[in-house]
């Protein structure tokens, strides 16, 4: 069920304690490291981390009115769910793969762009703070483009 939230601490506070603990903490890391020029927000019911309009003013193309989205933090029914889009789009894909193997040897549990992670106790929050250093938004915004032509093609 999507969030109806329209702040983050708003959204937190709504989670049961276990949850909300791990989502602050999750939260607290990506802030920390994430360069500069994203913004955080609430966008599809989850905790974002978007490219504001003032740097790319196309936004998102399934609707441009939204910035372009890069990280989302939730709390889903049965998992907490890490959404980043640069894991999905490619440039990201094998170094977190590569980085999750080195620190466990728990399955990954990754669809395209959604990373789950069953219990509180399974979220790598300093991996998930060290992907978030991985791109600026410069950087991600050209990923986009390119993944975006590439699709076109096809």
């Amino acid at each position: 069920m999507q969030s109806k939230a329209k702040t983050v601490d708003e959204y937190i506070s709504s989670l049961p304690d276990n949850r909300a603990e791990i989502i602050a903490a999750t939260r607290n890391e990506i802030v920390k490291n994430l360069p500069k020029g994203f913004e955080e927000t609430m966008q599809y019911g989850m905790i974002s981390y978007v490219v504001p309009h003032k740097l790319y003013p196309a936004g998102y193309h399934t609707n441009p009115n939204d910035a372009l989205p890069f990280i989302s933090l939730a709390s889903q029914k049965n998992h907490i769910a890490l959404y980043h889009m640069a894991v999905y789009a490619g440039p990201l894909h094998d170094w977190f793969v590569t980085e999750w193997k080195k620190l466990t040897d728990k399955k990954l549990d990754m669809g395209k762009a959604c990373i789950r992670f069953k219990k509180p106790d399974d979220v790598p929050i300093k991996l998930i703070g060290k992907l978030s250093t991985k791109m600026t938004p410069a950087q991600w915004i050209k990923a986009y483009e390119t993944a975006r032509k590439s699709n076109l093609k096809k």
